[in-house]
């Protein structure tokens, strides 16, 4: 019979936290099992649940926002959602390839380092 990490009794609680940073960094370096038991999960289905969002500000050149709501425009669809859609394909195609860094897909994306330029030995 295959040895469980933990007994039911043996979970760490979970801690509290005052911010969903505080939440997502502590996630990002601790695994679920040693806080949740798994074998209790359920299904959930939130229909009307939304992905956050946050706005920024973007300076495109003139020409490529025309040509982007010119297509746009022929899928009859928002420019701004076209966009989305654009950039979403685009990361996932990165995280496909490893990232021109290296990255592993899920990690974040980190630029290679800077080559030195100057003589070779």
């Amino acid at each position: 019979m295959p040895r469980h990490r933990h007994s039911r009794n043996a979970r760490k609680p979970i801690p509290a936290f005052s911010t969903e940073t505080e939440e997502r960094k502590f996630w990002e370096t601790h695994d679920t099992v040693d806080y949740v038991d798994w074998t209790r999960g359920r299904w959930a289905a939130f229909p009307n649940l939304k992905p956050s969002t946050e706005t920024i500000s973007l300076r495109l050149p003139a020409t490529l926002l025309a040509n982007l709501k010119i297509l746009a425009n022929k899928r009859d669809v928002p420019y701004q959602s076209l966009l989305k859609v654009f950039l979403a394909e685009r990361v996932a195609q990165e995280h496909g390839a490893g990232l021109a860094s290296g990255s592993a897909p899920g990690k974040p994306f980190e630029p290679a380092p800077k080559r030195r330029r100057g003589p070779t030995a």
